[in-house]
């Protein structure tokens, strides 16, 4: 049997099963390499030397990770979660039904598509500012569904889209590992390759507003948060924050780096005291730690597509599958797409995803003559398919952290299955459209 196969299944069945997915990847490609002819001294030097790939990727990661908590610690968070609250408490004092709930969905759009670049905080504002504002959605009877729909939009539209903050990253793992797997194309093509896809995603935020336009009642549960809303906030530390996040994406833009602009952000807080030296190295290391998991899975899935290269077996996969799809790259093309929902369902990350599919999809499309554009489009929306519905996915356990804590969101139907309908199938037939369109 095929070893890239096996690889891939074996590290599919263990991800699917909840074994995680670094262990996955690792024992996916030993089992790979040893059933494509390799020993295991063949098969662990390959791994091991390919580790390498996703050392900046991790660091990057970890970075962003020190950089995001110690943007929160200078009190950013706590200033726009009160000026939101007085504005939309304003609007429902005045019983501008509509205008209130309009304000709320503006202002957790806007925020939510801001955590992955000009404020990367990821998912960590959820909690801060959605907690909050449950009394006040109740009261205006809005369907948590909605709230769920439009938080995932802004988390993933958003990285697979624009080049900056995470979605740097996610752009350049895409360049990256399809220049690992025989194809060259610079960071430039990836947004005009995207772009039908995002769209997609658009008319799915428009149906969730449709679907989920009436009002829904929810009880009346006593919160008790951890945010202290009432904790002094420096203005200088605001001022320092400010230029810090400008500074850093300013510097991260040019240089497509973000070590770089991550770097810079964090000196800038050191120099002008906005992060007190004694809370540093915590806050730093906290921040790291809750990005190094991500990491951890970039830098194993390099090896992974090491020794699935160094098996041989990709060339005879690709001639296989030209035989199965008779030439079809219609059929082709959707048949991709769905096995990169199902990897990515079964992973929760889109990140994760696209060194394990580069080094089987991308052969294949360059097999079925597809033009640049239309393979970028092919591996960055197979790798994004499933990031939305996926139960072990940040973009859906933020939502559901923040809208649940008087235990009336459900994960799985309240956010996994609304977000699973209005983007995941989008983005398939997009992602299809796209691609016959670039070809």
């Amino acid at each position: 049997m095929n070893a890239v196969l096996v690889a891939v299944g074996v590290m599919l069945i263990l991800s699917l099963l909840r074994i995680n997915v670094v262990l996955s990847l690792t024992v996916g490609a030993i089992v790979g390499g040893l059933a494509g002819g390799l020993n295991i001294m063949e098969t662990i030097d390959s791994f091991v030397g390919g580790l390498g790939g996703g050392a900046t990727i991790a660091l990057s990661y970890a970075l962003l990770g020190g950089f995001a908590l110690a943007i929160s610690r200078t009190g950013v968070p706590e200033v726009l979660v009160k000026a939101i609250l007085k504005l939309v408490q304003k609007e429902g004092d005045t019983q501008k039904k509509g205008a209130a709930k309009g304000l709320i969905f503006f202002v957790l759009l806007a925020m939510a598509i801001m955590s992955q670049n000009l404020i990367p905080v990821h998912i960590a504002f959820i909690p801060l500012i959605v907690p909050p504002m449950i009394k006040l959605m109740n009261m205006l009877q809005i369907d948590r569904r909605l709230i769920a729909c439009i938080l995932t939009f802004g988390l993933v539209m958003t990285y697979m889209f624009i080049p900056a903050g995470f979605g740097l990253i996610y752009q350049d793992i895409i360049v990256t590992q399809m220049g690992l797997a025989g194809l060259d194309v610079t960071m430039e093509d990836v947004p005009k390759a995207m772009a039908i896809v995002a769209l997609g995603m658009v008319v799915g935020l428009v149906g969730a507003f449709i679907a989920y336009r009436k009002p829904r009642q929810y009880k009346n549960v006593e919160i008790k948060t951890s945010n202290d809303l009432n904790k002094e906030v420096k203005t200088r530390n605001l001022v320092f924050a400010a230029i810090a996040l400008v500074a850093s994406l300013a510097v991260q833009i040019p240089t497509d780096s973000m070590i770089i602009g991550s770097l810079v952000g964090i000196s800038i807080l050191y120099v002008t005291g906005a992060l007190k030296m004694k809370e540093a190295d915590e806050v730093l290391s906290d921040g790291m730690r809750m990005m190094a998991f991500v990491g951890f899975v970039m830098i194993s899935a390099n090896g992974f597509s090491a020794v699935i290269n160094a098996t041989g077996d990709v060339k005879p996969l690709v001639a296989e599958a030209m035989g199965l799809f008779g030439g079809s790259i219609s059929v082709a093309v959707l048949v991709m797409l769905i096995v990169g929902l199902i990897v990515t369902m079964g992973i929760g990350s889109s990140f994760a995803t696209i060194p394990i599919i580069a080094a089987i999809f991308v052969p294949i499309a360059m097999e079925l003559g597809l033009s640049e554009l239309a393979i970028i489009c092919l591996i960055g929306t197979a790798g994004v398919l499933g990031d939305a519905g996926s139960p072990a996915s940040d973009s859906t356990l933020g939502p559901t952290a923040g809208l649940n804590v008087d235990g009336q969101h459900n994960h799985i139907w309240d956010t996994c299955v609304p977000t699973f309908i209005f983007y995941n199938i989008p983005q398939i037939i997009f992602g299809w459209i796209a691609v016959v369109f670039f070809l």
